[in-house]
C-alpha cells in the first residue's frame, strides 16, 4: 500500500511540473522569454503596449519593453547604451545613430507619410483658393508652394475670398509641434524647406541661410506648440474646426482610427496630404543580437505586420496595408514624395529655428 501510495504521489509531483512547463510556455509568456528593452518614438507606444503585440513577441520567446524619446534625442542625448535596439522615426536620425555606434544592418518595417488632418469646410476654401487640389490619385493634396504664399503674406482666413465657412481672424497656418523637440516638426521643416529652395533638398549652408526666414515664420507665427503629434492631433478630434483648421500629423494617426473604428474620426473630417510630402521611415538600429531579432520579426512575421496595419503604419508588404486599411481610402502609392535632408542639415536648421523663439 505505501508502495502505491509513493509511486501516486511521484506521479502527482511530476504531473504538475509538467503541468506548470506547459502552462508557462502555452500562453506565449513562458517566464523564460528574454526581456529586450528598447527605446522608441512616443507614436509607436500605443502599437508596443498593444496586448496582442505583446503575445506575438512572446510566442518567439521575447519579452519586449520600450522606453518613449523624441528622434532627435535618441540620436543625441539619449544613453543607447542599456538598449538592445533604438526606434526612431526619421531615417536621418536612425543614420546618425548607425554611424556613430558602428552598426552594419538597420531595418525599416513601417513608414507613414506626413499629412495635413482637417474639414471638408476647409477643404472646400481652400479648393477654392487652388491651394487644395487632386492628387495623382483619388486622395486631395495641399500645394505646400501656394500655402506659402498665403502664410508668408500672413493671410488671414477671413481675407480668403467669399469665405462664410470659417471667417476667423487668425493666419492661415498648419498647426504643427516644437521644431525643438518633435519629429514630425522635423518633418514638416524637410518639406517647407524642400519647396522655399526651390523645390531641392537643402544641403548647404548657403541654402540653410536663404530658407530659414521664411520657414521659421511657420513656426514663429504659431505661437505655442507642443511636444507631441498626439497633442495637435487631440486637439483636432475633440476641439473640432474652431481651434485646429489644419493639424499636422502622421498619415497613421488618422489611417488607424479609421482602421480600428474608434468614432473619433466623424464625417466631417478628411486628411490632405501635402504635395510634396516626405515619408517618415521608423529605423530600427539593432544594438544587440535580441534587438536584431525584434527588428527581423517587425520586417517578416505577417502577425506583427498586420497589427502594425491596423495601427495605419504602412509595412513592407503593400498589399497587406491595403487590405487593412481600406476603410480609410488611403492610396497605394504617394508619388509626390520627397527626401529630408540630411542629419547635420536638418539639426542646423531646427536649432537656427529653435533660438528664434
Amino acid at each position: 500500500m505505501k508502495r502505491r501510495v509513493s509511486i501516486g504521489l511521484a506521479v502527482v509531483l511530476v504531473l504538475a511540473v509538467a503541468g506548470v512547463i506547459i502552462w508557462g510556455r502555452g500562453d506565449g509568456t513562458a517566464s523564460s522569454a528574454a526581456t529586450v528593452r528598447g527605446v522608441i518614438g512616443s507614436e509607436k507606444q500605443a502599437f508596443f503596449t498593444d496586448q496582442r503585440v505583446i503575445d506575438a513577441f512572446a510566442r518567439h520567446g521575447l519579452k519586449v519593453e520600450v522606453d518613449t524619446a523624441g528622434s532627435r534625442q535618441l540620436a543625441t542625448t539619449v544613453d543607447l547604451g542599456k538598449y538592445a535596439f533604438a526606434f526612431p522615426s526619421s531615417s536621418p536620425a536612425a543614420q546618425k545613430i548607425q554611424r556613430d555606434r558602428k552598426v552594419t544592418t538597420v531595418y525599416t518595417p513601417f513608414q507613414s507619410p506626413m499629412a495635413v488632418a482637417t474639414f471638408e469646410p476647409i477643404v472646400s476654401l481652400l479648393r477654392a483658393d487652388g491651394v487644395v487640389h487632386k492628387g495623382a490619385g483619388d486622395y486631395d493634396v495641399l500645394d505646400v508652394a501656394k500655402y506659402l504664399d498665403l502664410a508668408q503674406a500672413g493671410t488671414r482666413w477671413d481675407q480668403l475670398p467669399g469665405n462664410t465657412a470659417y471667417p476667423a481672424r487668425k493666419n492661415v497656418l498648419v498647426t504643427t509641434t516644437d521644431p525643438r523637440e518633435s519629429n514630425s516638426a522635423a518633418m514638416y521643416l524637410s518639406i517647407v524647406s524642400f519647396v522655399a529652395n526651390g523645390n531641392a533638398v537643402v544641403s548647404t549652408p548657403e541654402q540653410e541661410a536663404k530658407v530659414l526666414p521664411s520657414v521659421a515664420k511657420l513656426f514663429l507665427d504659431q505661437g505655442y506648440t507642443q511636444n507631441s503629434t498626439e497633442g495637435p492631433f487631440e486637439d483636432y478630434l475633440s476641439a473640432g474646426m474652431g481651434k485646429t483648421p489644419l493639424a499636422l500629423i502622421y498619415e497613421s494617426q488618422f489611417v488607424g482610427r479609421v482602421v480600428r473604428g474608434d468614432g473619433s474620426i466623424r464625417p466631417d473630417m478628411r486628411m490632405l496630404y501635402t504635395a510634396p510630402t516626405v515619408y517618415s521611415k521608423h529605423t530600427l538600429v539593432p544594438l544587440s543580437g535580441d534587438g536584431d531579432k525584434v527588428g527581423q520579426l517587425l520586417t517578416t512575421d505577417p502577425e506583427l505586420g498586420r497589427l502594425a496595419a491596423t495601427y495605419g503604419f504602412r509595412t513592407t508588404d503593400p498589399k497587406l496595408f491595403a487590405e487593412v486599411a481600406a476603410p480609410a481610402h488611403a492610396p497605394a502609392d504617394l508619388v509626390d514624395a520627397v527626401e529630408p535632408p540630411s542629419f547635420e542639415t536638418l539639426e542646423r536648421l531646427l536649432d537656427a529655428v529653435g533660438k528664434q523663439y
